[in-house]
């Protein structure tokens, strides 16, 4: 697959364009700095750029197959919503139609009054907003084939490929998903083109 991965400069974009390389895809992945991106392949190409540069997004979207977003930006500063409505601009301006997204277990209608909801919704308030909108903006694009992953909380351990996923998988205080596992899940979801239009929720 061609793939075009934004957010590949953080913690899980990373561990995507790495996954996605060792499966033999081609990737064009977008940085603001390409050094904070210190992988090279002959297989990956690298968009510098700013999200409100169009022209970049659109560069990295043009002949895509899939589309992966692993924004997340900061507590005072969340890239979800402004993110991911410039990839869609650039996704209809190049027909292109196949989106994976990171967003948040507690998200949209995932937010219940559960423990670990309401404990999310309350330490990471905005940036639960900012995933809140990003939905509704995808949600809302017509002809997208649209996935949108709900992960609880992430840590660095290793890929194991064991992981449970589904959209009524029950979500506590203790649930955790390594960030390798869900660069792993991503890819496969994007490979066998399932969960299409779909908010799965993954845990280890």
């Amino acid at each position: 697959m061609k793939i075009a991965v934004f957010g590949a400069t953080g913690a899980t974009g990373r561990l995507v364009v790495v996954r996605a390389l060792e499966a033999g895809h081609e990737v064009r992945a977008m940085v603001r700095d390409r050094a904070r991106l210190p992988i090279s392949h002959e297989r990956l190409h690298v968009v510098v750029g700013e999200l409100a540069d169009q022209g970049a997004v659109d560069a990295t979207v043009d002949g895509r197959d899939v589309v992966i977003s692993a924004l997340a930006g900061s507590a005072r500063q969340p890239a979800c919503t402004d993110g991911v409505r410039a990839i869609l601009a650039a996704m209809r301006a190049t027909s292109a139609v196949r989106l994976l997204v990171v967003s948040a277990h507690g998200a949209a209608e995932s937010r219940d009054r559960s423990p670990y909801v309401m404990a999310v919704r309350t330490l990471l308030s905005a940036k639960m907003r900012d995933k809140d909108t990003m939905e509704t903006l995808i949600r809302q694009a017509d002809g997208l084939r649209w996935t949108i992953v709900r992960p609880p909380a992430l840590t660095h351990s290793p890929r194991t490929g064991r992981y449970r996923v589904g959209t009524e998988l029950k979500i506590t205080l203790a649930s955790r998903i390594s960030r390798a596992d869900l660069a792993d899940f991503l890819l496969r979801a994007a490979a066998e083109d399932a969960y299409v239009g779909q908010a799965p929720r993954i845990a280890a």
